[in-house]
């Protein structure tokens, strides 16, 4: 039997199913599972089905009736790191770097529409059309990100950020040159001694990749409190870990818990270490003041061109959380900030650490940056000036 003519019989059971379920009862799994065999066999008397059909019927129903529908192989299929859905028609992924069509689609904007449903009300959240944009994850920690109509123009939008089921270390960073070992004994002296370190880089370039494989260097003793807008921090061997989630407002408007508040929450929750996700406004200055205020080896992340971006940037999100003059800001990100690592995504696909510059303080009215690594291409990397600012690494040793 063709896949057509699969699809066809697959929509055809899926609908007399629902026809004849009491829909206000509560079925498990196992029965879900036993009637779609039931009327596999009942559509398919008059027709032989091949084992590999039955199977396939199966689990494509089962998925569309319990999980994510189509989403659910290709959340399964290993290599995929990004599902982009523009549509109920138009399904994309990018597996080992490279754009591809799928050839499955929903089978109506009223499925994806269930679907997208179906994710966010996982982790209690809202999407409608007078709260059309939010951000949320899968069970497995992925990131999700839905847009709906009118705001998404054509049709409603996701885009699913996978993550790796076997954690990525340092070591592995390495063998897939996206650093030199040199680098990486570098970072694990900063990481140990408490420098408070900022990733910067583009959308997809690994910034959260890289958090998670630093996290390994952070001494066991240390408690440590992350803050995410999305929890999808995959922290590496960390015991005393506790982790910080922001909430977006309800229906009326009310009960909204942000970033910033979570940053302020933190410095009564005895932590060693505070790493928040991404820093994407005010709660900027929260997280500068926290780093100035003896919590050392924080770690952050921002969308930047380059470190020197990341420094421009930081300042413009200060602004948001509070009014102070530019040069009190330059000074909080200064003292705040020891070391910013850019990382970028190369024309191959490969995602490298282009740059590691330390923060040399302000120095007519700038903030100041002393290059310690720099991507010379090729695999190449050079280390430029010593690391100056030792007094930690010291006490490391």
């Amino acid at each position: 039997m063709t896949k057509e003519k699969l699809d066809e019989l697959k929509m055809a059971i899926r609908k007399e199913l629902l026809q004849q379920m009491d829909l206000s009862a509560e079925y498990s799994d196992e029965e879900i599972a036993s009637m779609i065999r039931e009327k596999i066999c009942e559509f398919s008397r008059d027709e032989a089905l091949e084992v590999s059909s039955r199977l396939y019927l199966e689990r494509e129903i089962f998925n569309s009736m319990r999980k994510l529908d189509i989403l659910q192989d290709l959340l399964e299929e290993p290599g995929i790191t990004e599902i982009m859905i523009n549509g109920y028609q138009d399904i994309f992924i990018e597996k080992e770097g490279e754009l591809i069509r799928v050839d499955k689609h929903f089978i109506s904007e009223e499925k994806l529409s269930d679907v997208i449903q179906q994710i966010v009300a996982q982790n209690n959240r809202v999407v409608n059309e007078s709260h059309p944009i939010v951000d949320t994850r899968l069970e497995d920690g992925s990131r999700v990100n839905i847009v709906l109509p009118p705001i998404a123009i054509d049709q409603s939008v996701i885009c699913i950020r996978r993550f790796s089921k076997n954690q990525i270390r340092m070591k592995d960073l390495v063998e897939k040159k996206s650093l030199s070992e040199e680098m990486r004994r570098f970072l694990e002296q900063l990481v140990c001694s408490g420098y408070n370190l900022f990733i910067s880089g583009s959308t997809g370039s690994g910034k959260t990749t890289l958090i998670n494989a630093l996290s390994e260097y952070i001494p066991k003793s240390q408690r440590v409190i992350t803050i995410e807008d999305s929890a999808e921090l995959q922290l590496i061997g960390v015991e005393n870990l506790v982790r910080l989630e922001a909430r977006e407002k309800n229906l009326e408007g009310k009960l909204e818990i942000t970033i910033r508040d979570l940053v302020r929450s933190s410095l009564r929750m005895r932590p060693d270490r505070i790493i928040v996700g991404e820093c994407r406004g005010a709660e900027t200055i929260e997280l500068l003041m926290a780093n100035n205020t003896g919590h050392s080896g924080g770690m952050s992340t921002g969308h930047a061109n380059s470190t020197r971006d990341m420094i421009s940037r930081l300042e413009m999100m200060s602004l948001m959380g509070m009014d102070l003059p530019m040069g009190a800001i330059r000074k909080q990100i200064a003292s705040g900030i020891d070391i910013f690592i850019h990382i970028q995504r190369m024309p191959d696909r490969t995602r490298k650490i282009v740059e590691i510059a330390e923060v040399m303080g302000v120095v007519d009215d700038e903030v100041q940056l002393e290059t310690k690594y720099r991507y010379m291409g090729d695999d190449l990397w050079v280390q430029e000036h010593p690391l100056v600012h030792t007094d930690r690494l010291e006490q490391y040793s």
